[in-house]
């Protein structure tokens, strides 16, 4: 090779390695997949933009560092304001969190006394390596008995009974797609209402979000994702009282297990993990006078547990961010809340007083684990949206900790 070209050679390297160099190795090998440039804007134009979305104030802490989901968002639960997001939109595999718009779709359909005997019909269709509750052809359960194995074990087996109370898996379908729209849900296609790996079957942070947010609404189902544990009906042995087994919530920070302490505060919501999704999770906590929701979607760390471990930093760095920095969007109101004008409110988190401010309130709720007195929160959950302000006119206490246990 002639000096010339030598010469020539080594200026374009020199050119390029910077430009080689800054590129990560993943994004080089292709391993690592990229939201797209275009997403959804439901709920503010800066939640379909890539990468991190928030907006500091002066005395705003900053993002915790230890952060390798895919996507992720954390919002203020009662006023809808989303205080930060990353790829908010991005569609992904929700795995197990999808039984939360499964539940918030079919729970207000069955009273929980009710009965039902499970046909072997029933239990057919589920994937291989399904998380099973241990629903049994030709028993008879309550559908409390299958709410409470949906939300603690993440049965496929009681999503499939209670999807067969409702007419079927393409009903139940049809039903979850249908509700997912009213709650403005856009990037959620369903294709099991288990969340088991399917093709075409996506969600986003935002709109599990969404699900989280409506499902709490509902007494019953702030009781089963509350739930830290429960005796579940076992075998039937004639002439002999029903056997029941005991099952926990696989919901870390509720439980305190494998190592992940217990959250202070925390009020459910769902996990989910399976080989395409990863780990995804939702989680609903209270601290003074705030309820946040968070969730996270895949993270890539090899930390152990890291979806509850990046949950948990999230939920802390939102509780000392509140007040403190300017919302980047909001959790859209279901198409069906009704448009009101409200009174202009102070910054997000800032105290002053409005139509919808979060006040204290005691009731009593019956269900497992000691779960009695629960705080609660007014409802007018306020979405701001770019058609106005939505108020939802409804009441959803969540349960406090602590008071869900026995007391000794």
């Amino acid at each position: 090779m002639s000096a010339v070209k030598k010469a020539a050679l080594t200026v374009l390297a020199a050119a390029f390695l910077p430009a080689l160099c800054a590129v990560p190795a993943s994004a080089a090998t292709g391993d690592d997949p990229k939201p797209p440039a275009s997403m959804s804007k439901v709920g503010g134009s800066r939640l379909g933009l890539t990468g991190t979305q928030v907006a500091l104030g002066p005395t705003a802490p900053v993002l915790p560092k230890q952060l390798s989901g895919r996507s992720w968002i954390v919002a203020d639960a009662e006023s809808g304001d989303v205080l930060a997001a990353h790829n908010a939109h991005w569609k992904l595999p929700p795995a197990s969190t999808l039984k939360m718009l499964f539940a918030d779709t079919v729970l207000p359909r069955f009273p929980k006394t009710e009965t039902h005997k499970v046909a072997p019909a029933d239990l057919a269709g589920m994937g291989e390596g399904s998380s099973l509750v241990g629903v049994k052809e030709n028993l008879t359960y309550t559908v409390r008995d299958l709410w409470l194995g949906v939300f603690l074990r993440s049965g496929n087996d009681a999503v499939h009974v209670l999807a067969a109370m409702n007419g079927g898996v393409a009903k139940t379908v049809s039903d979850m797609q249908r509700h997912a729209g009213e709650l403005q849900a856009r990037d959620t296609h369903v294709v099991s209402p288990d969340g088991y790996d399917e093709p075409g079957q996506v969600s986003s942070a935002y709109d599990l979000t969404l699900f989280a947010r409506s499902g709490l609404q509902k007494k019953d189902f702030r009781e089963y994702c509350a739930t830290s544990s429960a005796q579940f009906p076992g075998l039937q042995k004639k002439g002999k009282k029903r056997e029941t087994f005991g099952i926990q919530n696989t919901n870390r920070l509720l439980t305190g297990a494998d190592g992940v302490g217990q959250y202070k505060g925390i009020a459910g919501v769902k996990n989910g993990n399976t080989t395409n999704a990863g780990a995804t999770y939702t989680a609903v906590a209270e601290r003074g006078s705030h309820v946040l929701l968070v969730t996270v979607m895949n993270p890539g760390s090899t930390e152990s547990h890291a979806v509850y471990k990046e949950a948990a930093r999230l939920l802390d760095w939102g509780f000392a961010a509140e007040g403190k920095v300017t919302p980047v969007g909001a959790l859209a109101a279901p198409k069906s809340a009704t448009p009101v004008k409200q009174p202009s409110k102070g910054p997000a988190g800032s105290g002053r007083k409005g139509p919808a401010q979060a006040s204290a309130v005691t009731r009593t709720d019956g269900g497992t684990s000691g779960m009695g007195t629960a705080f609660g929160i007014a409802a007018g959950a306020l979405a701001v949206l770019a058609a106005g302000v939505y108020l939802i006119n409804r009441r959803w206490p969540l349960p406090d900790l602590v008071r869900r246990f026995p007391r000794h």
